[in-house]
């Protein structure tokens, strides 16, 4: 009977033993957690117990993931990392006061969390959250409060998790910030250390020791400017908040099934973000930082601009030069740049726009949420030692301020469009680049308008000795504007290649899938739609083509080059020209051959780079070891023998929507018609390539422009001369129409 008391009771006690080892998430007063045992989080998330790191035999009390395999755990916080223990004595417990203590021998306290704000307290409670973070609260409170009187995401370790704020609670001076692991053998606190500075505009910096390596850059309402790709990623979404209570940054998951961690790295001296792969059972790397060369902070000094683009990355800032050239040249960017020219204050300064760069240091700066754009610039003119500006907040039309005083530190250069910088200058290199910048924005803004936000016909033509020529194509209610050529070449550098405005790279031709491919034809349609229907007169390009149209940083398409355009008045729908202007391979036939030209040549032409978006070929140039004819016929054949997409870019049909680049292909096809008749309109072709409606057959196109034998006229021997280009490049608008 005695045996059989004492097995119920060993039951009993293993059955308690079991519960708080393994299923219990919470702890009172009167419980406490030994080594041995560990809290486990509800859903299993995560787990607490007490471990040994790497070759170490000292004890710490720990948070890990609890959902992967043992020997991947992943230590998230660490309560007595300066306090080790160094046996198995560890006991936790949580008094009635709230306060937790952690004992090692002869119940020394190791480690203790604050007990500033837990007076008062009824049913005091230690829990594991499913989040991670280890909470103290009222159990009076009910499960769902987050009124916690002490939690971990508070003083974090070298870990980041999803909801937990890393920067101040400003009502009680509370600083969250990361600092590494000492080594994988010691939690103790490394000198790499991760977290938001105050000073002018908050900021998220890393440091070695006191040594800054890497910052986040300006919040502008919309992300960091040292970090512009990461808005847009999949895994997660973040946010900054500032107010008078509060700074910090947060970030959450998109989808709660994935694990993502930050993590402080002193190894390597970076912060790292680990995503989990359940496939392969491992961490993966998703981001770092820094992560180039530039991201290391200040790499080029005071007024350098770091562009990794470049070579050397090491560049100074637009009227600025080395201070020291003989340094610089070694490549030592230490002493940075100075301006070319003094500043003269008192004279007038002026101001210059430095586009989409990772904004200045913000130890020197001051910040005003109230002010706007106009009245920054002009607060910044009337202090001397103001030496840029910007907008604070650049979302919505764009709100606050933000300056900085003397040397501009750590700016780096992107791409894409991030944040503008307005620099000081002296008054005379701001007008002289004012004045070198209106020129070049004259040779080049049509490429900076969309049809149809606004049309711009720029043209301009070079006087020669002889005189000005005449052309009755001339548009005598235009305002032309005038440039002599040696005005074009000071505008352009002596036409530097610096200030091309771009070709395509082969090699990242995938970057342009069927969806943007898609994106862009149906861009470009509408285009034209509006010139020939919705625009106040109807506009007739004339010299549609590949190289006329531009691509924003988003990939929306941009109709350029209006050098070439007529406009029709009333009920007119065509006209003809003794003089045909152009580009091979995309003239209609009735223009090329008679001159008429209406708003089926533009379609005409659609229908030529309609075909070219899809092979990723041009029309003119095209060769095919089985027959001497263009891309046109080309693709005729195909179409007769019934394998039409054999004409698309090779990596489209296995990517995109076939049924989708079969109706481009069809389409194509019915703009290219022999006679205009026959060819759609626009509105008709936007309503085909928006539509699964079924489309008419396509007779056979007319092979006007073959390769074998292309097509020119004398002008000597009729009423009609062609100016034209082989190169695809219109020759034509060096004459004045």
């Amino acid at each position: 009977m005695d045996m059989d008391i004492l097995s119920l009771a060993t039951c009993f006690l293993l059955i308690i033993f079991s519960k708080i080892s393994n299923a219990v998430n919470m702890i009172s007063p009167s419980d406490s957690l030994a080594d041995g045992m560990k809290l486990v989080s509800n859903d299993g998330s995560f787990e607490m117990g007490f471990f040994t790191p790497g070759s170490s035999k000292n004890r710490y009390l720990g948070i890990w993931y609890g959902n992967i395999p043992m020997q991947s755990r992943t230590v998230v916080w660490v309560a007595n990392r300066i306090n080790p223990i160094n046996d198995s004595t560890g006991l936790l417990k949580i008094e009635t006061t709230g306060r937790v203590v952690l004992q090692g021998q002869n119940r020394t306290a190791v480690w203790s969390s604050t007990n500033s704000s837990t007076q008062g307290v009824g049913n005091p409670i230690l829990q594991l959250l499913d989040s991670g973070n280890l909470v103290v609260r009222d159990a009076n409170d009910g499960d769902h409060s987050e009124n916690y009187l002490w939690q971990s995401f508070d003083y974090p370790t070298d870990t980041q998790l999803p909801g937990m704020k890393m920067g101040w609670d400003l009502r009680i001076n509370l600083s969250r910030r990361l600092a590494a692991w000492k080594n994988p053998d010691d939690p103790s606190p490394g000198d790499l250390t991760y977290g938001i500075e105050l000073q002018g505009n908050p900021e998220l910096v890393i440091r070695q020791g006191s040594v800054k390596r890497y910052r986040s850059g300006l919040w502008n309402g919309d992300g960091f400017g040292g970090a512009p790709i990461y808005r847009s990623n999949q895994v997660f979404t973040y946010d900054f908040v500032w107010n008078e209570d509060e700074v910090y940054y947060i970030y959450f998951l998109k989808d709660k099934s994935v694990m993502s961690r930050v993590f402080l790295n002193q190894t390597k001296g970076v912060k790292e973000r680990y995503t989990w792969k359940p496939n392969t059972q491992n961490w993966t790397l998703f981001t770092v930082h820094p992560d180039d060369s530039c991201d290391i902070y200040g790499p080029c000094g005071a007024n350098g601009n770091c562009d990794t683009s470049k070579f050397p990355f090491c560049q100074c800032l637009k009227t600025f030069k080395p201070k020291s050239p003989e340094r610089w040249n070694s490549s030592d960017w230490s002493q940075g740049c100075i301006h070319n020219k003094p500043l003269n204050c008192q004279g007038g300064d002026g101001f210059i726009r430095l586009q989409s760069v990772k904004t200045p240091d913000t130890p020197n700066s001051l910040v005003n949420k109230s002010m706007d754009l106009k009245e920054c610039r002009a607060r910044c003119l009337q202090n001397c030692s103001c030496m840029a500006y910007t907008t604070l907040n650049i979302t919505g039309r764009g709100s606050g301020c933000a300056m900085w005083f003397g040397d501009l530190m750590d700016i780096k250069q992107y791409e894409s469009n991030v944040q503008e910088l307005y620099i000081r200058v002296s008054a005379s290199e701001s007008e002289e680049l004012k004045s070198k910048h209106k020129m070049k924005h004259a040779l080049i803004i049509s490429t900076l308008l969309a049809v149809p936000l606004g049309l711009l016909v720029v043209v301009y033509y070079i006087r020669r000795s002889r005189g000005n020529l005449k052309d009755e194509d001339h548009n005598e209610d235009l305002e032309l504007e005038v440039f002599e050529l040696g005005t074009i070449s000071r505008a352009t550098d002596g036409f530097s290649s610096n200030n091309k405005l771009g070709q395509g790279d082969k090699t990242r031709c995938k970057v342009l899938d069927w969806a943007k491919r898609f994106q862009i034809i149906c861009g470009i349609a509408r285009g034209l739609l509006y010139l020939h229907q919705d625009s106040r007169l109807r506009i007739i390009h004339r010299d549609l083509k590949a190289g006329n149209v531009l691509l924003d940083s988003k990939m929306n398409p941009k109709i350029s080059d209006f050098g070439l355009a007529r406009t029709f008045g009333g009920d007119q729908t065509e006209a003809n020209t003794n003089r045909v202007v152009g580009t091979y391979g995309y003239m209609a036939p009735e223009y090329a051959i008679d001159g008429l030209f209406s708003v089926k040549s533009d379609v005409f032409s659609f229908g030529i780079l309609l075909l070219e978006i899809i092979s990723a070929t041009k029309n003119r140039g095209f060769s095919h070891p089985d027959h001497r004819g263009n891309l046109i016929e080309h693709a005729w054949r195909l179409w007769k023998k019934g394998k039409p997409l054999e004409v698309a870019d090779n990596f489209l049909v296995d990517t995109g929507n076939e049924s989708e680049i079969l109706r481009c292909i069809h389409i194509s096809l019915l703009c290219v018609q022999q006679h205009p008749e026959e060819r759609p309109t626009m509105s008709l072709v936007v309503l085909m390539l928006g539509s699964e409606n079924e489309l008419p057959p396509p007779k056979q196109p007319g092979f006007l422009l073959q390769n074998s034998t292309p097509f020119e006229i004398d002008s000597s021997s009729g009423n009609h001369g062609l100016s034209s280009s082989k190169n695809e490049v219109t020759l034509s608008l060096l004459e004045p129409r």
